[in-house]
């Protein structure tokens, strides 16, 4: 229950206004639960203290001191903790590179995303709060991904973070293997899936060489090319590679590709990292880890195993483990489930926990921002109904920036947590009896 502070008499005023407002005019004490902080040891009766989108306090109730005006929830039984992190997600129901080519650097999902697809509705109902949204795997480079802020908006530039100039940040995806096996001008081997990549970043350095000879000159410098401007992002290290890759030698194929251009990697998927953990290791490169409990799928994940992520944390790696859902793959409300599944193939807790939060985080360069509960970051957090990897726990409500973006108690919002596949699609309403018709 919320209450503020004092006096007493303010509460009913308070209480009645809508979350979001509550975040911008008031702080907001979250007092009682279990906090895990993520970057440090759990608290418990612990305080979280949140006011203008931003956490001013995480402690002990004796640490915290709470501002007369302040707004306290009583989360007592609770367990608090950072926004979920989703590094690998196809919600929004863009599309990115087509057939035309098999490298389209150019291609963004900014152009792509529906900013009101029910995926983020959903995504909120199982907690994650900072989602990477990429195109499919069928290209050798899709194109470039988007960061996005898990909030309610009217267009996804409010949902956009933003490089230090102020474009929308994101990565590259790439893909090995076999799914982009097709007919030409798409590769059909292993082969001549590495040649033509690095063709193309041979192509871009020779780009970025008739640029800087160009010095000031226009009249020197090569036409603009879309696709080459992605490709020196990546490059120079702006954009982060995400690589889709599962078996062991072609996880060894991006490890070589990245040592001979120097770009930086996610390693995506990694069904067969376990066979390569030592490698992975000693070169640094961070795994989105996606964990499997049914059976199907391609026959390049044949040999996939949970251990994966211990096998890492073995070799003195922890912070090279995240994990993704990959949404549909893995429905984005069941995400807390993949660290409690690596956690019953050997990895720690610990470990597990910063997989869903601070690892990914780190991975998108926005350890800063996000990803722990830490005084002076987003004010991004879960409020559970117990241990976040039993199965038994419930999102109770997620809020995002400071604002509450999902609540269990809430009916309209519990359809996104309850419902089937077809949960809260935004026409629903209309058809026949199934409500007022609203489009959320």
């Amino acid at each position: 229950m919320a209450r503020m502070h004092r006096p007493p008499l303010a509460l009913l005023l308070v209480a009645a206004l809508a979350p979001s407002a509550l975040a911008q005019d008031a702080p907001h004490a979250f007092v009682g639960a279990r906090v895990l902080p993520i970057s440090g040891p759990a608290i418990d009766d612990g305080v979280l203290l949140v006011h203008h989108g931003k956490i001013e306090a995480v402690g002990t109730r004796a640490s915290v001191a709470l501002p007369a005006n302040a707004v306290v929830v009583d989360v007592k039984g609770k367990v608090l903790m950072p926004g979920l992190v989703d590094t690998h997600s196809h919600v929004g129901g863009g599309w990115g590179a087509d057939e035309s080519a098999p490298i389209q650097a150019s291609v963004r999902m900014l152009d792509a995303i529906d900013c009101r697809d029910a995926g983020f509705q959903r995504a909120q109902a199982g907690g994650i709060t900072t989602v990477n949204v990429m195109s499919g795997s069928g290209h050798l480079m899709g194109g470039q991904t988007l960061y996005l802020k898990n909030k309610d908006v009217r267009s996804i530039e409010e949902m956009c973070y933003r490089f230090a100039d102020g474009a929308p940040m994101g990565g590259m995806k790439m893909a090995n293997g076999t799914n982009s096996h097709r007919d030409p001008p798409f590769p059909g081997t292993r082969g001549k899936s590495a040649a033509l990549v690095r063709e193309s970043f041979v192509a871009a350095q020779e780009y970025e060489r008739k640029l800087r000879a160009a010095g000031t000159d226009e009249s020197k410098k090569p036409a603009r090319d879309l696709a080459m401007e992605g490709l020196l992002e990546v490059l120079s290290g702006r954009r982060i590679v995400h690589h889709h890759t599962h078996r062991h030698d072609d996880i060894l194929t991006v490890l070589r590709l990245a040592k001979e251009f120097n770009f930086r990697v996610v390693l995506h998927h990694v069904s067969e990292a376990w066979k390569v953990a030592s490698e992975i290791a000693a070169a640094k490169i961070p795994c989105s880890l996606i964990e499997i409990d049914s059976p199907g799928g391609k026959l390049e994940a044949a040999d996939f195993d949970s251990r994966s992520a211990a096998e890492l944390e073995k070799r003195g790696a922890p912070e090279l483990v995240a994990f993704h859902t990959d949404d549909w793959i893995t429905d984005s409300r069941l995400f807390l489930r993949s660290a409690g599944l690596a956690v019953r193939a050997g990895l720690s807790r610990e470990t597990a926990l910063a997989g869903l939060t601070l690892n990914p985080a780190r991975m998108f360069d926005l350890g800063d921002r996000v990803g722990s509960l830490e005084r002076g970051k987003d004010a991004d957090f879960l409020v559970l109904s117990g241990d976040p990897l039993s199965v038994y726990t419930t999102v109770e409500q997620t809020w995002a920036g400071g604002d509450k973006v999902f609540d269990h108690a809430d009916a309209k919002d519990r359809l996104w947590a309850e419902g089937g596949w077809g949960a809260g699609l935004r026409r629903a309403g209309a058809l026949c009896c199934l409500g007022d018709g609203e489009d959320r």
